[in-house]
Order: C-alpha cells, then sequence, then structure tokens
C-alpha cells in the first residue's frame, strides 16, 4: 500500500486567518477578510452560494468591514505592513481596487464607528491632531465635508454609539484595560452611563434601543460584566441582567424580535444568549463553536458568526434561529482530519500564595510524544489563553511536544479582581504563577525537567524573556516572539493613545524605578544562558523592534547562543502566509536543534 508521511509544517499553516466580515442588507453576500491568497485581503460570497471570490484587493490587514445600507460600496479599513496605522477606504459594491476616502499622514490613525442610515455620513475617530486623546470627526460624503464633534481629553476617547437620530452620543474613555468610563453627549448636555464614573469599572458595547435609551456593558461594582441600561430622559442607570460568574461580551439588539444577543466568558470557555426584553426570557442558545470572535445579528433575525474550536480554525456559520447552524466557510486544516489534532483538558493548580491557576494542557498523542514540553505563557496580559484553534499548537503537538499554557493572574474570564492583578506588578506575581505550574508539571509527571522548553509572544514573550533570565534552570531553550526586553524604553515606545494607560497599566518609570529595574528583562542577561531564538516584526507599532534588537545585541556582545529573525513587512503579529510558515518552520528546526 501507499504510504504517505506525517504532515508537514506547511499543511498546519495552510489554514486560513479570517479577521473580520459584514453581511449586505439584503444577506445576499458576505464580505470577510482573509489571506486566502497569501495575504490579507477581502473576499466575497453571494449567498446562498459559498463559492468565494476576490472581492477587493489590497495586501493588507483589514480592520472593520460595513456594507452600504443602500448597496452602492462597501466601506473597510486597511493599515501598511502590520503597522496598524488603519486609514478608511471604499470598494465598489461589486468589489474592485480600494479608493481613499477617510485619510491623511502616514502615521494618522483612522477608526471606523458607525455608518448613518442613508450611508451618506461616516463617524470616525482620529489620532491626527490629537494623538494621545483622539477626536470624533463626521464626514459627509454627500457634500464632502468633515466636522469635528468631539476632542479627547484625560485618555483615549472613542466614539462607540450614534443614535437612529444622530443627536445623541455615547462615548467611551478608557484609564486602562480595566478602567473605561462610558458618557453620553446629547447637545450641550453630558451624561455619566454608570453612577460613579471615578469607581474603577469597565463600560463598554452601548447600543440604543431607541433614542432616549442605551443598554450596554459594565461591571460597575461587580466582579463579572452585565447588562445595563440608561434611560436619558429620567438620567437613570438601572441593571438589566446578569449571569452568574461570567462577563458578558458583544452586545447586539435586534428590534424586530425585540431581543438582546450576547456572547459570556467564563475561564477557557463562552456561552451564546438570546434574551427577549419584552418577555425578560434569558435563553442559551447552541453556539456551532467554542470561542466567537465576531457576532452580527442582521434586520431579518438572522445570526452570523465567526469562530473556532480547539481543533477547528476560525470560520463563519448562519443560522436563521439561533439552534441550527449552517457553515458558510470551510477553512480546514490541510489533509488532517479532527481526531488526529489534539483537545487540551482543563487543569488548575495552586500557585505560590495559594491562589488557583487555571490552565489548558495539550497532550501530544503517545504515536506522536517525543517526550518534550512547551511552557507557553500567554500575551496580552489582560487576555487569555482559550479553547481556539491555534495552528502553532496543533503542529507543534503533531511533532510530539505537549504545551502547557497557563492563566495567570491578570488574564481575563475570571473576573474584574483577578485581571487587575497584574497592573503595575507584571514581573512578579504571574511570574511567580509560571513557576508553580512548572513545577506543578514536573511534580505530575507531564514532563521531566530535562525537557522543557519555553515560547511566549508579545506579553508572552516578556515573560519568556524574564523567566529565561531568572529561571533559566527550568527551560533546554527559548523563544520570544516580540516581547518587550526593557520596561523603561518599552514604556515610552507604545502607540501614543496607549500612554495614557501606561501609569495605571505598567507604572511610572521615575516613581517606580526600583520595580521597573526588576522586572526588566534586560536586568538578567546574566541569567540567559540557553539557547534563544527572536522573532521581530519591523513595523510592529506595539513592541518596536529596537526591544528585540537591544536584547539580541546585548546577548551577542556576551558570546551567548541566540538567532535573530526579523521580518520585514509584518508588525505585530504575522498577516501574510508565507512569512508565518517560514516563522513556523524556523521554531521547529530550532526546537529540534536544542533537544
Amino acid at each position: 500500500m501507499i504510504e504517505f508521511p506525517k504532515p508537514t509544517v506547511e499543511q498546519f499553516f495552510r489554514t486560513y486567518a479570517i479577521n473580520t466580515f459584514d453581511v449586505s442588507a439584503d444577506e445576499e453576500r458576505l464580505v470577510f477578510s482573509t489571506n486566502l491568497d497569501g495575504k490579507m485581503n477581502l473576499w466575497a460570497m453571494d449567498l446562498p452560494d459559498t463559492y468565494p471570490y476576490l472581492f477587493a484587493h489590497q495586501n493588507e490587514s483589514c480592520s472593520f468591514i460595513k456594507f452600504d445600507p443602500k448597496g452602492r460600496y462597501v466601506l473597510a479599513g486597511f493599515d501598511k505592513d502590520g503597522d496598524e496605522n488603519h486609514h478608511i477606504y471604499a470598494i465598489p459594491y461589486a468589489g474592485g481596487i480600494p479608493q481613499k476616502v477617510i485619510t491623511g499622514e502616514e502615521e494618522d490613525k483612522f477608526f471606523f464607528t458607525d455608518l448613518s442610515d442613508d450611508g451618506e455620513r461616516i463617524y470616525y475617530i482620529t489620532s491626527a491632531d490629537n494623538p494621545s486623546f483622539m477626536n470624533t470627526r463626521l464626514r459627509n460624503l454627500k457634500n464632502d465635508t468633515d466636522t469635528l464633534l468631539n476632542i479627547g481629553e484625560e485618555s483615549a476617547t472613542e466614539l462607540a454609539a450614534v443614535s437612529k437620530s444622530e443627536d445623541a452620543f455615547v462615548y467611551i474613555r478608557s484609564f486602562a484595560n480595566t478602567y473605561v468610563i462610558g458618557f453620553l453627549k446629547t447637545g450641550d448636555k453630558v451624561y455619566n452611563l454608570t453612577p460613579d464614573p471615578e469607581t474603577v469599572h469597565v463600560t463598554s458595547e452601548p447600543v440604543f434601543i431607541d433614542d432616549k435609551t442605551v443598554y450596554f456593558l459594565t461591571n460597575f461594582n461587580s466582579e463579572y460584566s452585565y447588562i445595563a441600561k440608561f434611560d436619558i430622559e429620567e438620567q437613570a442607570f438601572s441593571e438589566v441582567l446578569s449571569v452568574e460568574n461570567e462577563s458578558i461580551e458583544q452586545l447586539k439588539f435586534n428590534k424586530q424580535q425585540n431581543a438582546l444577543y450576547f456572547i459570556t466568558k467564563n475561564g477557557v470557555s463562552e456561552g451564546l444568549y438570546r434574551y427577549d426584553l419584552k418577555g425578560e426570557n434569558l435563553e442559551k442558545l447552541p453556539a456551532p463553536v467554542d470561542i466567537i470572535f465576531q457576532l452580527k445579528v442582521t434586520q431579518a433575525g438572522n445570526l452570523y458568526v465567526l469562530g473556532t474550536s480547539d481543533k477547528l480554525p476560525g470560520n463563519i456559520f448562519q443560522s436563521e434561529d439561533g439552534l441550527n447552524w449552517k457553515q458558510l466557510t470551510n477553512n480546514r486544516v490541510l489533509g488532517v482530519a479532527s481526531d488526529d489534532m489534539v483537545e487540551p483538558d482543563v487543569v488548575s493548580y495552586q500557585s505560590f500564595d495559594g491562589m488557583e491557576i487555571e490552565a489548558l494542557l495539550y497532550k501530544a498523542k503517545p504515536e506522536n510524544d517525543n517526550g518534550y514540553t512547551i511552557f507557553w505563557p500567554h500575551g496580552g496580559p489582560q487576555a487569555a489563553q482559550r479553547k481556539a484553534f491555534f495552528s502553532m499548537f496543533q503542529c507543534f503537538l503533531n511533532r510530539g511536544y505537549t504545551i502547557f499554557a497557563p492563566n495567570f493572574r491578570g488574564s481575563t474570564g475570571y473576573g474584574a479582581s483577578f485581571a487587575r492583578m497584574v497592573e503595575q506588578d507584571w514581573g512578579e506575581g504571574p511570574r511567580l504563577d509560571c513557576t508553580a505550574g512548572i513545577e506543578w508539571l514536573f511534580e505530575n509527571g507531564i514532563t521531566d525537567r530535562d525537557k522543557l522548553f519555553l515560547v511566549g509572544g508579545s506579553y508572552g514573550g516578556y515573560m519568556a524573556l524574564l523567566l529565561h533570565g531568572r529561571h533559566s534552570d527550568y527551560f533546554k531553550a527559548c523563544v520570544d516572539i516580540f516581547g518587550p526586553s526593557d520596561l523603561f524604553t518599552f514604556v515610552n515606545s507604545v502607540p501614543d493613545h496607549w500612554k495614557p494607560i501606561m501609569e495605571r497599566w505598567l507604572g511610572n518609570p521615575d516613581r517606580d524605578r526600583e520595580r521597573f529595574i526588576k522586572d526588566s528583562p534586560v536586568t538578567y542577561l546574566d541569567g540567559m544562558t540557553k539557547p534563544m531564538l527572536v522573532i521581530q516584526g519591523a513595523h510592529d507599532p506595539r513592541v518596536v523592534k529596537e526591544e528585540s534588537d537591544n536584547i539580541v545585541a546585548k546577548l551577542q556582545e556576551k558570546g551567548r547562543d541566540v538567532e535573530y529573525l526579523v521580518l520585514e513587512d509584518e508588525g505585530h503579529g504575522f498577516s501574510k502566509k508565507e512569512n508565518e510558515i517560514k516563522v513556523y518552520k524556523r521554531m521547529l528546526d530550532f526546537l529540534e536543534k536544542h533537544q
């Protein structure tokens, strides 16, 4: 019989990213952003036909897609080689080459907020003239005028919702990821959505039910986000609905059904719900995937979701009733069946102070197991490793590596207090959660002490560097993917609209000088004795290239074994398929070399 070799690295990375989508008002066309042809472009399907075709060619990452309600054009936001300076373009309804609509200097950012019902007015936010706090503007497409609506103050301020009459606006202002206030402006009047904006809490996802009522999500005086309401006429805040021990996200409203749809997050899992406002009836719906990145509810009440599961790459699904789902895209791993992939075990362990830490443990199948384990601290840090498909994980599992991914303190999905624990403590509590997880791996016989690798990206790259410097005896080798190496330089090099949150998120380099020194990986160069691979995007706006240049140069001066891969046309991630394949082939070669 014919025998086939193990799946190649390339097979796992021939899955494709689907980043965002929109559906036309008549639901006859679906447009989505994907790297189906190797680079990020817009592709479309004319429903019910699900054969995709190229819709707009730009070769760049897309931040949003929005159909004109009258079917004349499609709006989209594109950046340049991962710089995240998205500008707003229009594309003919039939598809074609994107045409600039709202743009400026190369370094300016433009974030789309809303489009009027007649498709003639675009509400957007821009860093132009106010890079730290952001301004809100209105572009009238009919007469090509542009009006300033709001000047951001104190911290980054974003327009989040516009009433149907377009005379009331909800803004959110971010002081940290865990401290985001919401306020409503109508005429010369301003109202806070929650009773006390000085209380640390988050406000998000506002939706106008009518011109006098705003529903939104908040964790005001709560560990978990719930649905609240603000009555404009009464200037009154009230709680509407909560789901016990779960945070509500992605709030959507359907006027015809008078119903709210939303996602809930609880640790590594999510749920999908519908809430009837009139009957106050809550119904949990059977989601087609474990993790939902984007939820859309059409005027007709049909649901569309973009999501993923452990063994299923990102795909778009459609449902007419929220109960039965049709998969519209067929994004899969090339030549690899679901049964040949790994679903993680959800485990927990006690950290240094007795706190319970949840983690995902992906065990390599016995026929593949090479005896080695990868310790993976996730990015964020206020994010989490969830039950989502990750090409790198399934590929490395197929090559025999077990993977352990802890949701250390600071991770989301475990309550507001837990998420805040990383603020002004990037390198102590989370690091010790990681070392406790490593010891748990040894104590439970998951891996041997001489067979552990360390790999992380973004904040996970920072943690990989810090763990390497302070606990190198644990590891065979280390891979850092665009991780900050020096907190003193990092705090001043982030995008301008991030800078107002850095005080609460990371701290003040003058006041907290000793802690910045203690928590900076570059402090521990003498401890970084194991082989290292560093990967960096040249255009990364979040963790600039100098962060990796710096630590690589210092380690090379000491004669350490350091490999450095710079991607000249990428930012904070890999948008181009060939780059992604190149990176992970290099990582696999590196790990195999150091077994």
